[in-house]
């Protein structure tokens, strides 16, 4: 597997060592959650019918030279699913001079990594070269986080198309529709919900964890004081706990350290997820949540034991999250030419 290509590669390499040596609003309110419009596999066979081989030839570059794109395009879909819908509205960029910030550039949004935007990008230049005016950005991205699942080692599922993109992005409408690192089950569960996704379907998505990397500041309070003890979080593997306090003081640290969410397989697309958690290797509290609850324990434990049960249900559970208040036709979206700017 390359390396990243980033200067995350030296803290995520440094804290891999330290393991191994150590183990040895209003705008924010519930809406109701309408029946998905109808996607198709085969949406774009007859304008674009090689438009999976032409993403295919950008995500397969992308992983090779930069494998951190994988997770975080993942991460890409799931914020702009949550946020409006999966409408590609995350990809906007905030106008300037302009009073209302863009999502991508809320608070919650300012570490998803360039690497993800710069993917879609890269995919879309290509795609309006052969199919011109005709693909999406939100199937885009659809497309490119089901392949970066399936080239870390996950499974190949048909992505439904037909999404338009999104004419509204506002950094306000971020904050309450993005879980947080310490969230509770009840409160993923309710946030979760109001998507019109099932408890299952939370366990199941949770599982993208598998892969990927989160920086000091979301999981430090666990480290030092967690929940306002003034204790580390007594769930946490104790050797675990240690290389993350080193990696992660509690005041000071460099900010743009990161840590893998599953220690055991951080570049693979497994099920060593599940197992983590019940060894107490949970990166954040919102993790490890789901095998301490009896509601989410059982199927946290049947995943861990079961790794085509996981990829079966995470492809089910990826089309249904991707169909979450998607967009179609001209009075409801657009099909911009430049994913960052409106037409």
């Amino acid at each position: 597997m390359p390396a990243l290509s980033s200067s995350s590669s030296s803290s995520v390499c440094t804290f891999l060592f330290i393991f191994l040596l150590v183990v040895r609003a209003s705008n924010c309110a519930a809406k109701s959650t309408r029946p998905p419009r109808q996607l198709s596999v085969d949406y774009y066979a007859k304008k674009c019918p090689q438009l999976e081989q032409i993403v295919g030839s950008i995500t397969s570059q992308q992983f090779k030279e930069a494998p951190v794109s994988g997770p975080a395009t993942i991460r890409l879909f799931f914020h702009d699913c949550f946020v409006e819908g999966c409408d590609a509205s995350i990809l906007i960029s905030t106008n300037p001079g302009s009073k209302e910030l863009a999502e991508k550039d809320a608070e919650d949004n300012k570490d998803l990594r360039v690497e993800a935007f710069q993917t879609i990008n890269k995919a879309k230049e290509l795609v309006e070269r052969k199919c011109p005016g005709i693909v999406s950005c939100a199937d885009i991205l659809a497309v490119a986080a089901r392949d970066f699942v399936h080239l870390a080692g996950g499974p190949y599922y048909q992505v439904k198309k037909g999404r338009w993109d999104g004419k509204i992005s506002m950094a306000s409408r971020v904050q309450c529709n993005i879980p947080r690192a310490n969230f509770t089950i009840d409160q993923l569960l309710k946030l979760f919900n109001s998507k019109g996704l099932t408890l299952e379907d939370l366990v199941v998505l949770s599982g993208a964890h598998t892969f990927g990397f989160a920086h000091c500041k979301q999981f430090v309070g666990r480290l030092y004081n967690y929940r306002g003890t003034k204790q580390p979080d007594p769930d946490m593997d104790p050797r675990l706990l240690k290389a993350l306090q080193m990696s992660c003081p509690q005041f000071g640290g460099n900010s743009d350290i990161i840590a893998p969410f599953d220690v055991t397989t951080p570049f693979m697309f497994d099920h060593a997820y599940y197992g983590n958690l019940e060894a107490k290797l949970g990166l954040l509290a919102s993790d490890q949540a789901l095998v301490l609850d009896p509601r989410t324990k059982p199927l946290v434990q049947q995943l861990g034991k079961d790794k085509q049960k996981f990829f079966q249900a995470f492809s089910i559970a990826m089309e249904k999250m991707g169909s979450i208040g998607v967009k179609r036709g001209r009075r409801h979206g657009e099909k911009r030419r430049y994913c960052s700017m409106h037409t």
